[in-house]
């Protein structure tokens, strides 16, 4: 073979060594130095490429770069990004922002209540106060409480209302905006706000007898209150069986014995002047109305439509229980009542022992 042939194949040979140097990032350079191609008819063929010993010089330096670039790439790391800030998952709840709502039965101290539309209560009681213990947190419908307002909480009118609370002891009546849920004391009717309770003059004594006549819904937000039933109201399924629910009377306990229902009169023995209706917001005006001069306090368990099914009740409780006779509506209801109590300690005793009987239902009323 001819000698140029042998140096064409070592300068072939000293290519790919320059191409496998400049490849290795980590290796050190394999290569030092190689002889330069003697002139002669191969050598003239590559006269248009650079000489050998030049390309291992731009391969050194191309090797040596690539090891600095490696080396900082190997040493240095991107610092991590900073963390994220946790996602914020409360709700602001604006003051005195409240909805309309009717509510879902619920049970306190084993006794179960039923919120319900009643645009046609009126109903008497005792009422008490409740004041700063609860100044500053939400109502039942979402507002905040004021003992300042005229406002009140009741047990199963719907959220917010305005009733008529008059005290059956001095006459003063006075409309108050029912946004909350309570009392759950035994035998109270309804729980009056600091404010409301002062123009009243329950605050001294603490509780008063008093009448409580729904009136209109109230204005909700500022604005004028709905004009129905909302319908996630409206089209809720009733908390109570939705078949037909079958009643009979209860046995006479043997022994017991049963007073022969007799008629007596009924609070509120006058009905509210049209007048007052008409006023059914609570600006704080205080009106004067005609109450009975004298009043007296019963534990009331039930009213029936059979008297077959009130005897039922007085024979199960016993005790000194009588049933009286109310027409309401062109209706005969016949009541289930204690004998007359003279004193709110008296009820609240009286009431007490009946419930203890069993007959969670009792409250106590205001008649004559």
């Amino acid at each position: 073979m001819r000698p140029g042939a042998r140096r064409l194949r070592s300068g072939r040979l000293s290519h790919e060594t320059v191409h496998r140097t400049v490849s290795c990032r980590c290796a050190a350079p394999l290569l030092t130095h190689q002889p330069a191609l003697s002139a002669g008819p191969a050598a003239a063929s590559f006269s248009g490429l650079p000489r050998t010993d030049s390309l291992m010089k731009a391969a050194f330096r191309l090797s040596a770069t690539a090891l600095a670039l490696s080396a900082a790439a190997c040493t240095s790391t991107r610092p991590p990004p900073p963390p994220k800030p946790p996602e914020d998952h409360t709700v602001t709840v604006p003051p005195s922002v409240g909805v309309y709502k009717v509510g879902q039965p619920y049970q306190v101290d084993n006794v179960w209540y039923y919120p319900r539309e009643q645009p046609d209560y009126d109903e008497t009681g005792i009422a008490s106060w409740y004041g700063p213990t609860f100044y500053g947190h939400h109502t039942a419908n979402g507002e905040m409480y004021d003992g300042s307002a005229l406002t009140a909480a009741h047990k199963t009118l719907p959220m917010p209302v305005n009733v008529r609370v008059t005290n059956l002891e001095n006459g003063k009546s006075l409309v108050v905006r029912v946004n909350d849920r309570g009392p759950y004391a035994r035998g109270r009717i309804i729980d009056l706000s600091k404010r409301a309770a002062e123009l009243l003059d329950v605050v001294q004594t603490g509780t008063a007898r008093v009448r409580v006549t729904y009136l209109s819904r109230a204005d909700l937000n500022g604005g004028p209150p709905p004009s129905e039933t909302p319908p996630e109201i409206a089209n809720a399924l009733p908390a109570a069986p939705a078949g037909k629910v079958d009643t009979e009377a209860l046995n006479i306990v043997p022994g017991a014995g049963v007073a022969p229902a007799r008629k007596m009169n009924q609070m509120p023995t006058a009905p509210i002047p049209p007048q007052l209706f008409a006023d059914n917001q609570p600006t704080g005006q205080v009106t004067r109305v005609p109450v009975p001069p004298v009043t007296r306090l019963y534990i009331q368990l039930g009213a029936f439509s059979r008297m077959e099914n009130a005897k039922a009740l007085l024979g199960k409780v016993g005790g000194d229980l009588r049933i009286s006779t109310l027409q309401r509506g062109g209706q005969t209801l016949y009541r289930v009542r204690s004998a007359p109590l003279a004193s709110v300690a008296d009820a609240d005793a009286a009431l007490s022992r009946i419930t203890g009987a069993g007959a969670n239902d009792a409250h106590i009323v205001v008649d004559q």
